[in-house]
């Protein structure tokens, strides 16, 4: 069951009016990029949003955007409105409210869920963390704090914090190694520098690789990830996940359950300060990225196309970048990569999100103060 905005099965909900707020009118910005498989436009539906992280669509066609200052914003047309209800956050360096998704399962009613991942301020500095909550008439209701990493610290970076539902309903959830002890992602009983797996409600499921008596967190999925913030899986049930490098070395990686991707001691990175290499191109029982991004590519969102609005790019993937300000497609077969595109480069900025809709368009959000939610459209 792959991720997307919101699944083409879900019901809609009862419509919610809304109240106040604005935002800038759907626009075309980019009347026809070709690329070699499909023409498409880009068109703003909404701007002025405050470095926003994700973009999830409701079943009736509304938006929920998360921006990291700690506001969620629920987009229609060419109105805004700010909930209330959100958590505490710590929106200090890299942090703040992150990630945003639906239950898959969002529509039937009881399962009307949204989770979303935040840095939580607590003893000793902050901590990734994961909440669900229900969507009332202005605000979130219900609020439950679902999971918090199992060790506070600093600085503010390096949260990971995507999510992605698999087919048996649990979810994913990643964080990076919080920036100043790398080696963090190397111990299995820190959730630091990991991918990992819980029941909808926070709980460990019984075939976690580390759970019970086996060594390590009862939660940990992977582990090596130095900070990964693009991750979907795909119709096929494969997991791919696009980390931050350090200096260069990006990837993209296809997670699977109890391997080691390596960081800090398996790496393609640079050292910010020497420019030399950061410990070993490959190792013994660990496992090597399936791609290097080019150059400092600095991936964020990650989406397999699934459209017959798209169909040319059907079973690919979609990588947005930040400082590259670029968006590629990576063409799979199955476990294999097959080649790659850039679609767009410098022409919107630094792209934080690419999500696929219900309704077969791709969504992208860009990542500055007055931040936009764009919408690829294809055309003849």
């Amino acid at each position: 069951m792959k991720q997307t905005l919101a699944l083409s099965r879900f019901g809609f909900a009862a419509t919610l009016m809304l109240a106040c707020g604005t935002a800038t009118a759907a626009d075309v910005i980019l009347d026809r990029i070709d690329s070699d498989r499909q023409a498409f436009r880009v068109v703003r539906l909404a701007g002025d949003l405050h470095h926003p992280w994700a973009v999830a669509q409701l079943p009736d066609g509304r938006f929920l955007v998360s921006e990291r200052r700690g506001k969620l914003a629920l987009v229609e047309g060419d109105k805004v409105q700010y909930l209330q209800g959100v958590p505490e956050v710590s929106a200090l360096g890299q942090g703040g409210l992150l990630d945003v998704v639906l239950h898959p399962q969002y529509g039937d009613g009881e399962h009307d869920w949204i989770y979303m991942t935040f840095s939580k301020p607590g003893k000793g500095g902050t901590a990734s963390a994961v909440a669900r909550a229900r969507l009332g008439d202005g605000t979130l209701t219900d609020f439950e704090e679902v999971f918090v990493q199992n060790r506070f610290s600093t600085p503010g970076r390096h949260y990971g914090s995507r999510l992605a539902w698999l087919a048996d309903g649990t979810l994913l959830m990643t964080i990076g190694d919080r920036g100043v002890e790398p080696p963090r992602a190397q111990d299995i009983n820190d959730h630091a520098g990991s991918v990992l797996r819980m029941t909808e409600t926070g709980a460990v499921p019984d075939d976690n690789p580390f759970a019970g008596d086996v060594p390590g967190a009862d939660e940990l999925y992977s582990f090596g990830n130095r900070n990964i913030q693009g991750l979907t899986v795909t119709a096929d049930g494969h997991i791919w996940a696009s980390e931050h490098g350090a200096l260069t070395g990006d990837e993209l990686n296809l997670i699977q359950a109890g391997v080691n991707y390596g960081w800090p001691k398996v790496t393609r990175s640079k050292d910010y300060s020497t420019k030399e290499p950061i410990g070993v191109p490959s190792m013994a029982g660990v496992r090597d990225a399936e791609l290097i991004y080019d150059g400092r590519f600095a991936p964020s969102g990650l989406d397999q196309v699934e459209s017959e609005q798209f169909s040319s790019w059907s079973g690919d993937l979609l990588a947005g970048g930040l400082g590259s300000e670029k968006l590629l497609r990576v063409a799979l077969d199955g476990k294999q990569i097959k080649d790659s595109e850039v679609l767009l480069q410098g022409q919107l900025g630094r792209i934080r999100d690419v999500r696929q809709g219900h309704d077969g368009y791709i969504y992208l959000l860009t990542d500055r103060t007055d931040g936009g939610l764009y919408r690829l459209e294809p055309v003849e």
